[in-house]
């Protein structure tokens, strides 16, 4: 173990910050790591949602399709804007943030599609369940900042979860049968 390492581990910094990156913070080491952890999930996640959403907007077809087509790019460009955010999130409190695609395919809990075509009505439903998913684990994830007490990051997963739940939304209103209101 380099000297570097042993007095990051002796002051309670954790070895996985090279101390070139070793942001102050106030928040204890254990609360940076569970933290940073779940922030990350929540970027690979930002990832899949995003490339997926792009994938459905650049095949969707059909009748609205100008509407899918806009609406889609739409939400891409507002999944991608969050992904900044979370990762300097991270760093701002000491941690440290994806780095790779591997890293988003080790840690994203959101499913790829790669099917070679998916009915317009299928791309926006699972884009809502992937959003639905999404809001759910912010929520997990803000209540641990707030165990915590990080209230920087909690007020970003407030702004971000009204941003998520928004576009489920929009996607079950668009998805919707005429005259049904099921989800």
């Amino acid at each position: 173990m380099s000297k570097a390492n042993a007095d990051n581990k002796s002051a309670g910094k954790s070895s996985k910050v090279s101390p070139d990156l070793d942001t102050p913070t106030d928040l204890p080491q254990e609360g940076v790591d569970r933290i940073s952890a779940a922030l990350n999930v929540l970027l690979a996640d930002a990832f899949a949602v995003y490339l997926k959403t792009k994938n459905f907007h650049w095949h969707v077809s059909g009748r609205h399709f100008r509407d899918y087509h806009l609406l889609l790019d739409e939400q891409a460009a507002a999944i991608f804007a969050t992904t900044d955010e979370l990762a300097e999130r991270v760093r701002k409190i000491g941690g440290v943030t994806l780095r790779s695609i591997g890293q988003v395919a080790k840690l994203q809990t959101v499913k790829d599609n790669n099917e070679s075509y998916v009915p317009p009505r299928e791309m926006l439903r699972e884009l809502m369940e992937d959003n639905k998913k999404m809001a759910a684990a912010m929520r997990k994830a803000h209540k641990l900042c707030d165990d915590h007490e990080d209230s920087g990051s909690a007020s970003l997963l407030e702004v971000f979860i009204d941003e998520t739940e928004r576009r489920t939304w929009f996607l079950f209103e668009a998805s919707r049968q005429e005259g049904a209101n099921a989800a």
